[in-house]
């Protein structure tokens, strides 16, 4: 997979009472598949609400983007234990999945993780699963955020090929990305530090990112600006957005972020609403207008055409 550009991870549409909304996603994906720099579509994962999903619904929606757009499908893959793992993406490639993007076992969230566990974890998916893999850093406040040994035995297995970094230390990030530039010179460098692209945006091949459902013609310009080593240009765009980072992703979870960027989907008129998911809880009246205010302050309008999406 190419994918040196932006590769948004779409939030998963639902109808009001809840349902998977096969039109609704079909339409996002078509709106950012038509970027000529968006290099893959990522779903099922924290801003796509993946963990919410049923298995039945997870695969459907694989097939329903695999359908509807010519780009990769890159499939979130976070059962608990390899085995299940590597069951999950099975189904996942045969769903039409090509790529999957690898969680850590949210038990090492709490309690770490043992040496050469995650190693096992990447070669079941890719080898019994059948999917290219991405190496997933998890924040370093978390005991599921990698060392560096851990990141390059996985980055040297076969079928890895990229990482999505979002350590959120860049003293590590300064450190670790030459590392494993240096050791595996193919290896695909991908950002996904939301709350705050412009530090990364100098070091990277592209972004992988909940961001890139609200705002991919901005993001877009700043990967390109990255690229060049245009860092007047890329401070521009990141004022621009500042706005909607602030209001989308500087809350006070993280998981609110999801709920932000349905709210930022229904303002540019690509959602007809924001129905969510238990356990995520609507932000209230009050955030709505405040999220949609920093759209109106950013320029960032309505996509009219829909492009039609349909």
């Amino acid at each position: 997979m190419d994918l040196r550009g932006l590769n948004p991870a779409p939030v998963t549409a639902f109808t009001r009472d809840g349902a998977l909304d096969i039109e609704a996603n079909v339409r996002i994906a078509k709106w950012l598949a038509s970027f000529e720099d968006v290099k893959s579509l990522v779903i099922l994962g924290h801003a796509g609400e993946g963990t919410f999903l049923t298995t039945d619904e997870r695969l459907e929606l694989i097939r329903a983007y695999k359908d509807a757009v010519d780009i990769p499908i890159i499939a979130g893959i976070t059962g608990e234990g390899t085995k299940v793992a590597a069951e999950e993406a099975r189904r996942s490639h045969d769903a039409g999945a090509t790529g999957a993007l690898v969680y850590p076992n949210h038990g090492w969230l709490r309690f770490g993780f043992q040496k050469g566990a995650p190693q096992d974890r990447y070669k079941a998916i890719h080898e019994e699963g059948g999917l290219q893999t991405i190496l997933f850093q998890y924040p370093d406040a978390t005991k599921a955020c990698y060392d560096l040994d851990t990141q390059l035995e996985i980055a040297a297995q076969p079928g890895c090929v990229a990482t999505k970094n979002g350590v959120r230390n860049m003293k590590r990030w300064y450190t670790e990305i030459p590392e494993l530039r240096a050791a595996q010179p193919d290896l695909q460098i991908l950002s996904c530090h939301d709350e705050w692209l412009l530090p990364t945006m100098f070091d990277v091949d592209g972004l992988l990112v909940g961001y890139g459902n609200i705002a991919p013609e901005l993001l877009i310009a700043l990967i390109k600006a990255g690229k060049a080593q245009d860092y007047t240009a890329a401070r521009k765009v990141h004022e621009q957005l500042l706005p909607v980072t602030k209001a989308v992703y500087h809350r006070g979870s993280h998981m609110e972020g999801t709920v932000a960027l349905k709210i930022g989907l229904r303002h540019r008129g690509l959602l007809d609403h924001a129905t969510i998911r238990e356990p995520l809880k609507d932000l209230g009246a009050a955030a709505e207008r405040e999220i949609e205010a920093a759209f109106d302050a950013a320029g960032i309008g309505r996509v009219e055409s829909r492009m039609a999406a349909e």
